[in-house]
């Protein structure tokens, strides 16, 4: 059936790269988005609907995908075309919500951010005709298709900056590993993108401890997350559906845009895994939410502030962050001042600057830790440091004592990751073995809180124990080295002489 699958999809990339509505990856992605969306939400409505006799869809009846595109010889063409345009958008979109039905609300945000791109009536019926070969109820096809689909996601990579919302897998099962969510424990992605962190919580969790219904059911409660952006929102709602999770809790909204002060224990969470966006500034003046002492427009710093304020005592998380969060003066001292001072920073894994390639290059950090105390706040309008300046030996204030450094390098004979030739969930077994046994190596080193006090709160600290590489080159691979390097100068150049005319 894998193979069938695989070939389903494929077909389907035909059809769309024919229809001349559809432009490039991200669009493509998109439109099977929604479809994907409303054929597994139907089936799983067929299921509900056996199970409950008072269970009623909350999607109108000519609108359910059993009712205009399940029959494979059922409207096509200037009708069909006219149909999803002008009925089923603009209902779904619409779609009211009564006494707080989830999987309505659910529905209705999924229509609000997405539109159909195709343009042939034709080619929504063969692509219709293709999603009917797969049967969602069915556990095999399910699980088989939540493979297929993880690839898809990889494939944002490519798909512009719709590949902000990748993680690349090894990354997020290797973090979950470590974090090791529990049965019953909040776990909670504020950024969740297409929900891999949280797919890979639900499947660790699954595979250890889920044995009854009731244990499903609590899966299902206490698996949270929040996405901001249509796309990626869609895409980790059908993701979740696709494992067992039946009504996703996944908020559409900004995890930046709640007042910091309003929340509260009830709101605390057990265990959060994320991969927040860096590099961009946070929208819509957001920052005004947080206490003056913590303003700023990088929103990584913000996630992680506020990541800090969401754990609950003992709470632990797992975090993917650039190296411009590591260091840096004002607000990112005094960010990185009240992570160590509430939380147990107690390991630092400092990945090659590929892992996020083609579409970032920056380097990244894995960062574990875990809430050990909540400290007061400065009044928000406050201008001054919420602690000290740094200039203190008083050490026991802080919840870090020591942080370990682990360096995780490229395999041998690589020189860097990228589309192809990604990083793999075997490269992290000898930091595994290590996790449970530190000592300090040519890779792993130890830094004693006083030192990084002493540092301004700089974490952005350099393997003491690396004998430095000399690159050797001959001198043709230094030729051709050269020419690469002007051959991508005078391309520059070119693009900015055609910039400055236009």
């Amino acid at each position: 059936m894998a193979h069938n699958l695989s070939g389903i999809i494929k077909s389907i990339r035909d059809i769309m790269r024919e229809d001349r509505g559809v432009n490039g990856d991200a669009q493509r992605i998109e439109q099977l988005g929604w479809m994907l969306f409303l054929k597994i939400f139907d089936d799983k409505d067929i299921e509900m609907e056996l199970l409950a006799d008072d269970y009623q869809s909350p999607i109108p009846t000519d609108c359910q995908w059993r009712n205009w595109a399940a029959d494979n010889e059922g409207i096509t063409g200037d009708e069909l075309q006219q149909f999803v345009d002008l009925t089923l958008f603009p209902t779904l979109k619409n779609l009211p919500v009564k006494d707080g039905n989830r999987r309505a609300l659910l529905i209705r945000e999924v229509f609000e951010g997405n539109n159909n791109y195709m343009k042939s009536g034709i080619n929504i019926r063969k692509i219709c005709n293709k999603l009917n070969e797969i049967d969602f109820n069915s556990s095999e096809d399910r699980h088989l298709f939540g493979d297929l689909y993880e690839g898809i996601l990889k494939e944002l990579q490519s798909a512009g900056d719709s590949g902000e919302f990748y993680t690349p897998r090894a990354v997020t099962q290797f973090m979950t590993e470590m974090v090791n969510p529990r049965l019953g424990e909040i776990i909670f992605d504020p950024a969740c993108g297409t929900g891999g962190f949280l797919v890979n919580a639900i499947e660790h969790i699954r595979q250890r401890e889920v044995n009854s219904v009731d244990d499903r059911l609590t899966l299902q409660k206490t698996i949270r997350g929040c996405e901001y952006k249509p796309l990626p929102y869609e895409l980790a709602l059908t993701n979740l559906i696709l494992h067992d999770i039946e009504v996703p809790n996944i908020e559409y909204g900004d995890s930046l845009g709640r007042e910091y002060s309003s929340i509260r224990d009830r709101d605390r969470v057990d265990v959060i895994l994320a991969n927040p966006p860096f590099g961009g500034t946070v929208a819509n003046g957001n920052e005004g939410n947080f206490p003056a002492n913590f303003r700023t427009r990088e929103s990584a710093d913000l996630f992680l502030v506020l990541i800090v304020n969401l754990l609950r005592t003992n709470g632990r998380a797992a975090l993917v962050l650039p190296d411009g969060s590591l260091t840096g003066e004002g607000v990112k001292q005094r960010v990185r001042q009240k992570l160590l001072e509430d939380c147990d920073l107690h390991t630092i894994v400092r990945l090659p600057n590929s892992v996020f390639q083609p579409y970032a290059t920056v380097a990244t950090n894995l960062l574990f830790f875990e809430k050990k105390r909540t400290t007061g706040l400065a009044a928000p309008d406050s201008d001054l440091p919420l602690f000290s300046n740094g200039e203190t030996n008083d050490s026991d204030r802080y919840a870090t004592r020591e942080i370990w450094y682990y360096e995780h390098r490229l395999p041998e004979g690589q020189k860097s990751y990228s589309k192809t030739k990604t990083i793999q969930l075997k490269e992290f077994e000898p930091l595994k073995a290590w996790w449970t046994n530190r000592v300090e190596s040519d890779q792993a080193w130890r830094v004693p809180i006083q030192t990084i006090i002493d540092r301004k709160f700089d974490l952005d600290i350099k393997n003491p124990n690396r004998k430095e590489e000399v690159m050797e080159f001959n001198s043709t691979e230094l030729i051709d080295r050269i020419i690469a390097g002007n051959q991508r100068v005078t391309a520059i150049l070119e693009k900015l002489k055609i910039d400055l005319v236009a």
